[in-house]
């Protein structure tokens, strides 16, 4: 059993540091009983999660399957500051009522993966706050200027002559200094985290525990283009509030291949039935697109229920694979001719003019079920169903 948990908890790892610890951790849960905790922390940066913050939370779900406790930290302390790992800039600071906000619509997401009876949720401004002018000093004089510039981040931005506020600085020993606090067993994080993770490590020892975190590293997913990195900035994500249709029809939409890393990232799915998948898709006795589904039903259904995510499937096979037309499409009106770039904004179909006119002559839109080519086209008066690649659909009546 313990050989089968370690092969999970690898399990799409980029690095893990003293594996041995997390050996010994579940030698002792299965021997003797005990529990030991894995901690990984959230800054409630903004209220919606997507599929590529969820990477972590399918890791922790994992542990706590395997006999650990999470510590589910919330970062409402660290937030006033701003993590600057990835940053070319100082980061904007969130209100306290931005920081409850998103606490609370993160922890409702989180335990659509985790299992809330061994999570325990903890805020870091309860023990960052009592430190005080002294605690932060004797904190600070754990790391020298010069480590803190060998950072990736920092370093160019110190190169380009780049603002880096000295509060920024405390951000990775704050961070560290929740694994002292919280005497963690694991810590979770990205790869890009690296950096503040080994920091729970050095301070747990220079605060004299008896122990240092095992630190484990979880790669970045790549958003739906499978190139660049899930982000909303990017517009290549799925969010975990996403409409069923919509989530159903995302999964769908990205590549065979990327598939794989989803099912191996994302899915509850065994490591032995990926590979029969995997095997079946190799020799024609499984066909991709139904993996696929499979892939897509399972997540809908999490952030769902059964019933919207077979009502997805349904939606998606009638409108795609059939060609028609879906049944509930929102509708917008106008008064006065429209430029048609303008219309497609407008419907919430277009992220921007510049996004439609792309479209537009990449063949990509229909009105009324017709490609469209003209994209200086004006609107009169009129109904008009309005379409964008295969799942996007407004209905604008013009007055």
């Amino acid at each position: 059993m313990i050989q089968k948990a370690i092969q999970e908890i690898n399990r799409g790892c980029a690095e893990i540091i003293d594996e041995q610890r997390i050996e010994k951790l579940l030698k002792s849960y299965y021997e003797e009983g005990k529990t030991y905790t894995v901690k990984a922390g959230f800054d409630p940066t903004a209220p919606d999660l997507h599929l590529g913050h969820t990477v972590l939370l399918q890791k922790l779900a994992t542990f706590q399957k395997y006999g650990a406790r999470v510590q589910f930290l919330i970062g409402n302390f660290t937030a006033t500051i701003g993590d600057p790992t990835g940053k070319s800039a100082t980061r904007k600071v969130l209100t306290d009522e931005d920081i409850v906000k998103n606490i609370t619509s993160y922890t409702t997401q989180a335990f659509k993966i985790l299992d809330e009876s061994k999570t325990d949720i903890v805020y870091n401004k309860e023990w960052l706050e009592a430190l005080g002018a002294a605690g932060m000093l004797q904190l600070a004089s754990n790391l020298t200027v010069a480590r803190m510039l060998e950072r990736d981040d920092f370093s160019k931005r110190y190169a380009s002559n780049t603002p880096i506020a000295v509060s920024e600085f405390m951000y990775p020993l704050l961070q560290g200094y929740d694994s002292v606090h919280l005497q963690s067993d694991v810590e979770i994080g990205g790869t890009d985290q690296k950096f503040n993770l080994l920091m729970g490590r050095q301070l747990q020892k220079a605060y004299g525990l008896k122990k240092q975190q095992a630190v484990l590293m979880m790669p970045i997913l790549e958003g739906l283009d499978g190139v660049q990195k899930m982000s909303k900035s990017l517009g290549n994500y799925i969010g975990v509030t996403d409409e069923p249709n919509d989530m159903f029809g995302k999964v769908l939409s990205i590549s065979d291949d990327l598939m794989w890393r989803y099912y191996e990232l994302l899915s509850t799915k065994s490591l032995e039935e990926i590979a029969d998948m995997k095997e079946g898709v190799a020799n024609g006795t499984l066909h991709p697109k139904k993996v696929k589904e499979e892939l897509a039903f399972e997540i809908t259904e999490r952030f769902h229920n059964a019933e919207l995510a077979q009502k997805a499937k349904e939606e998606f096979d009638k409108v795609h694979a059939k060609s028609q037309i879906p049944t509930d499409i929102d509708e917008f009106e106008t008064e006065g001719e429209v430029w048609i770039a303008k219309a497609l904004v407008d419907c919430n179909i277009e992220p921007s003019t510049s996004q439609a006119r792309r479209d537009i002559k990449q063949g990509g839109v229909k009105i009324n079920q017709e490609k469209v080519t003209d994209e200086k086209m004006q609107l009169s008066s009129g109904e008009y169903l309005l379409q964008v690649g295969k799942r996007k659909f407004a209905k604008l009546k013009v007055h």
